[in-house]
């Protein structure tokens, strides 16, 4: 058994695909099917069912996968702790962010870091919870930031900051000069939320809960910056984390809206594996994200 077998394990079933796996680890795929055919022989079992339209892991094998992955991280954490007696903020920070946060905050958070730690450049990748979390635990990021709560025991977090929604509408909205809006009121507005599986939906619709009933009338978007122009063009109206409504995003054809207090918010947090030996490098990141001057937040001690 090498340590390449148990990369190419986890990398099938992460990808759930022979052709996609190989690309992943850089070799042919007949390369790639005869390392894991012999593996399974050495073990005695069989890790995945194979058919001409999926692959997926055997109850063994999923077991045998996890501890894979485990023994890789263990591994990696070798050559980690080897750069714990030099910097550890020399080399770059792979970080994984939300969508309703990254576009807001990493233009206020970059300056700062490179001031705090000029030779940690960011390695970022915007996405879902779902999909950042998955890439978090196979190692291929080292920190994320997310909304709580995420994750299990498995995964450490620390919390950042609060952060307030408002309601977004157009200018000539009956509610635009209203000074506040009650969460119940959405359910009788057409309105426009990111497509499921962002978490931010998720956290608007448990901010009202009548969104959820039938008939009401929601409609999805790409991203929050989609939705800000279909609400501009009076397709509807949106709720917005407050960070999306610092000055630099405001437009003369939108009004922002506070909802009435105590207004539905949200908690961002950092989550790591507990395994990732670069504690500075987290420290720093959680500090250059508290000095950064978000509109809307609260810090979180």
């Amino acid at each position: 058994m090498t340590l390449n077998e148990l990369r190419f394990i986890v990398a099938v079933a992460q990808q759930k695909n022979f052709r996609r796996a190989a690309e992943q680890c850089f070799i042919s795929q007949p390369a790639l099917s005869l390392a894991i055919q012999k593996l399974e022989a050495d073990l005695g079992v069989q890790l995945f069912e194979r058919s001409k339209t999926e692959v997926t892991v055997t109850p063994i094998g999923l077991a045998i996968v996890e501890q894979a992955q485990r023994a890789l991280e263990e591994v990696a954490q070798i050559r980690q702790l080897a750069q714990q007696g030099k910097n550890q903020l020399a080399t770059p920070l792979r970080i994984g962010v939300i969508h309703s946060v990254g576009p807001y905050l990493l233009p206020e958070l970059i300056p700062v870091l490179k001031k705090l730690a000029p030779e940690m450049p960011l390695e970022v990748e915007e996405n879902i919870t779902a999909n950042l979390e998955l890439a978090l635990r196979g190692g291929k990021l080292d920190v994320l930031v997310i909304a709580l709560p995420f994750g299990d025991g498995s995964l450490q977090t620390r919390s950042l900051y609060d952060e307030i929604f408002e309601v977004v509408v157009d200018k000539d909205h009956r509610w635009a000069n209203r000074r506040s809006i009650r969460p119940v009121e959405l359910a009788n507005e057409k309105v426009l939320l990111l497509n499921s599986g962002h978490c931010f939906s998720n956290q608007v619709a448990e901010a009202c809960p009548e969104l959820n009933r039938k008939g009401a009338e929601i409609q999805q978007g790409t991203s929050l910056e989609t939705i800000r122009n279909m609400v501009a063009s009076g397709l509807g109206i949106t709720v917005l984390p407050a960070t999306a409504n610092s000055q630099r995003y405001r437009s003369p054809l939108l009004k922002v809206i506070p909802f009435t207090k105590p207004a539905p918010s949200r908690r961002i947090a950092l989550a790591w594996r507990k395994s990732f030996a670069r504690n500075e490098a987290i420290d720093v990141l959680a500090t250059a994200i508290r000095k950064t001057r978000l509109p809307g937040v609260e810090l979180v001690d």
